[in-house]
């Protein structure tokens, strides 16, 4: 066996070698994403957003941005490795190989004469009879005699020429990767050993799969707890109003597990004064309403007043404590809005449908969330039928300046947002009463408000028509158009304490039936992969239509182009319903902007069926899911048929008017293809009437 310094070498090259397998490649692979990462600004530069502190890059922000742990912990894994090599080093240095010229000091092929004259130089240094020292002599008997003897005796010198040794062959010798008290196997070494093996090879395997399970059986992928998810499928109906989605909403099981203190009872009582206009008591009630509102749950009635406080902005004034719940809130929210959400378009029939009042009402929550408009700014307003909520999103506006460009006759957000730059700065300066660098402001946010345009074509792959049973392919581009010419950015949101992408929601529905055909969420942040999945989808479809490799290409290239230019491609797949025309409309909704969103009109005929084949399954592969939300829908919708009066959202209050419109026959009809701008509820009304 080796000795211990071997062995504790072999021991530190082995610690070393493992910590340089994974932390160099991650490394370079960590300097390479940042040196290659956009610095491209996506974020709002108005000077509400900048004195939100956000996207400020002081000294103190960029040190806390890269010490985090992730870096922290590599940069001590590097010490930790230069640490080793040094060490190493300085092991290797002490067990030199036997070098008899060396030692004496001499040049190889010295001759006899000056191997004596040297050997009685060393000693007089290092002979016990000259030097007391146990070291010295250590040195003498181990090192300077066997020199001497491998240079002058016969048979030791040919031993160190064969061998390299005066002693001649040594055995071979093998060392361990392990440090020499583990070596020991008697007494407490032994124990430690067996107690590594076991913690090492056992425990720590357990210990991180007993972890992980457990944290997999609370939460979803999204880091949502199951227990909220169950919740909202149990607590969402057919129809509900924003302030009714407010229930559900805080209904999470985050929420719940938030603690509630002594200390926060006075606060509370203060943020129900400030926001009891917000909560939908009966004034001529209000003292039975508020003793009613106080015995609920008391996480219910906290996070209830949170929110509220963060919709009318009178979060400034809470204390520490309260702060810091307050912040979680927020936090959760975006999350638990887009579980929300998906349990809304769930399929919830035997045809595979979710219901659409319900994600309306989640996406209307999102939008006052992130932009701090109190729900009651959408209630229409003498002859502003939007509301004041898209106005209120503005920096430097509030309802006095909304009273003061609406002399001008300005009635909507998108009059406004369609005005020249010279007159809306007029209006900003002389009439609203803004400084000319709170109008700069608002043209910034302005610019980064998005325009939506939506195209969409519904069809049956290699047929031509649509007929009852076919699996019917929905093709729809979403695009993006902004003043300052970005695609993806982050909205203006100056009271929302954290980062927060956008996300458009593209729904196929049916109004009349309250029903969601097709749902899914479209991002523009991440170009890479939307041009991948993009060509991916538009290469399979042509190859099942029998295209040619030229036409493949071509029709990729076209739609990596649209991609690059802003615009994404969303597909679904849907059973055609029984004969019939069906007057659908495609939803683009956005959850952080308010008055952005777009609407139109598909018409979508379907014949009787005459093609020879069976009907595809499709829409049974979420027969278990429909099943299971069936039971029971039928008696929560009878239960909720009284809701569908207590609230209209912007979505629903020209159904009448569409009705008509479409029996006059002035609908753009192409079996389900639709091209249609329209960025806002006014301008798919402005087009009805014309």
């Amino acid at each position: 066996m080796a000795n211990s310094d071997e062995n504790s070498s072999l021991f530190l090259i082995f610690i070393l070698t493992m910590l340089a397998l994974p932390l160099v490649p991650y490394t370079i692979l960590r300097l390479f994403r940042s040196v290659t990462e956009k610095k491209k600004t996506i974020h709002c530069r108005c000077s509400e957003c900048a004195r939100s502190g956000k996207y400020r890059k002081s000294i103190y922000k960029r040190i806390s941005n890269f010490s985090t742990c992730t870096n922290l912990t590599v940069l001590l894994l590097w010490v930790v490795m230069f640490i080793l090599v040094y060490y190493i080093k300085l092991l290797s240095r002490e067990s030199q190989p036997f070098e008899p010229f060396s030692i004496l000091g001499l040049e190889p092929g010295a001759s006899e004469t000056e191997i004596k004259k040297s050997y009685r130089r060393l000693s007089v240094l290092y002979h016990p009879d000259k030097n007391p020292d146990p070291e010295a002599h250590k040195y003498f008997v181990e090192f300077i005699a066997k020199a001497y003897q491998a240079l002058t005796d016969p048979i030791s010198r040919e031993n160190y020429e064969k061998y390299g040794h005066p002693d001649g062959r040594q055995g071979f010798q093998m060392g361990i990767a392990l440090p020499q008290f583990l070596l020991n196997i008697d007494g407490a070494s032994g124990g430690i050993l067996l107690l590594g093996i076991v913690g090492i090879c056992i425990l720590l395997p357990l210990m991180i799969a007993v972890i992980y399970l457990s944290r997999s059986s609370k939460y979803t992928g999204n880091y949502v707890m199951h227990h909220t998810l169950y919740t909202y499928f149990n607590c969402i109906k057919p129809s509900l109003a924003p302030n009714k989605v407010m229930e559900v909403f805080i209904k999470a099981q985050e929420y719940m597990e938030m603690p509630v203190r002594r200390t926060d009872e006075d606060p509370l009582q203060k943020l129900f004064v400030a926001v009891r206009s917000e909560l939908n008591l009966d004034m001529k009630n209000i003292r039975t309403e508020q003793a009613k509102f106080w015995k609920q749950h008391p996480p219910l009635v906290k996070m209830e007043l949170l929110i509220q406080a963060h919709l009318t902005r009178e979060s400034l004034d809470l204390p520490p404590a309260l702060l810091k719940d307050y912040k979680h809130m927020l936090e959760l929210a975006p999350r638990l809005l887009e579980e929300l959400m998906k349990m809304a378009v769930l399929p919830r029939n035997a045809h595979g449908h979710g219901w659409l009042r319900p994600a309306i009402g989640v996406i209307e929550l999102s939008q006052n969330i992130i932009q701090a408009v109190p729900l009651s700014a959408r209630k229409a307003v003498g002859a502003n039928s939007e509301g004041s909520g898209a106005f209120l999103q503005l920096p430097h506006f509030t309802e006095s300046t909304i009273k003061k460009i609406s002399r001008k006759k300005i009635r909507t957000f998108q009059e406004f947002r369609e005005m020249s730059v010279s007159d809306r700065a007029e209006v900003l300066t002389q009439i609203a009463g803004l400084s000319p660098a709170e109008a700069q402001d608002v043209e910034l946010v302005l610019e980064m408000i998005p325009t939506v345009t939506v195209e969409v074509t519904c069809e049956t792959e290699g047929e031509e028509g649509i007929q009852e049973g076919d699996v019917v392919t929905m093709y729809a581009w979403v695009s993006v158009c902004r003043a300052n010419g970005l695609t993806g950015a982050h909205p203006h949101a100056p009271y929302f304490p954290f980062q927060k992408e956008e996300n458009f929601w593209l729904l196929l529905a049916d109004s009349n039936a309250n029903s969601v055909w097709l749902s899914q969420k479209v991002s523009f942040m991440d170009e890479a992969t939307a041009i991948t999945a993009a060509s991916k989808a538009i290469q399979e479809t042509k190859e099942a239509l029998g295209a040619t490799v030229k036409e493949i290409n071509l029709a990729v290239r076209e739609a990596i182009e649209k991609v690059k230019s802003g615009s994404r491609l969303i597909m679904g797949k849907f059973q055609a319903p029984g004969e019939g025309t069906y007057a659908l409309t495609s939803y683009c909704l956005c959850d952080a902007w308010i008055g952005c969103d777009t609407r139109s009109n598909v018409k979508l005929k379907v014949m009787k069926r005459s093609r020879a084949g069976t009907r595809s399954s499709y829409a049974l592969e979420e027969g278990p899911a429909a099943a299971v939300a069936e039971e029971g829908i039928e008696e929560e919708e009878e239960e909720e048929e009284e809701d569908l009066d207590d609230y209209e959202s912007e979505y629903s209050e020209d159904e009448e008017e569409e009705e008509k419109n479409n029996k006059k026959g002035k609908g753009k009809v192409v079996n389900g293809s639709v091209n249609r701008k329209g960025a806002t509820q006014s301008e798919s009304e402005g087009s009805g009437e014309d």
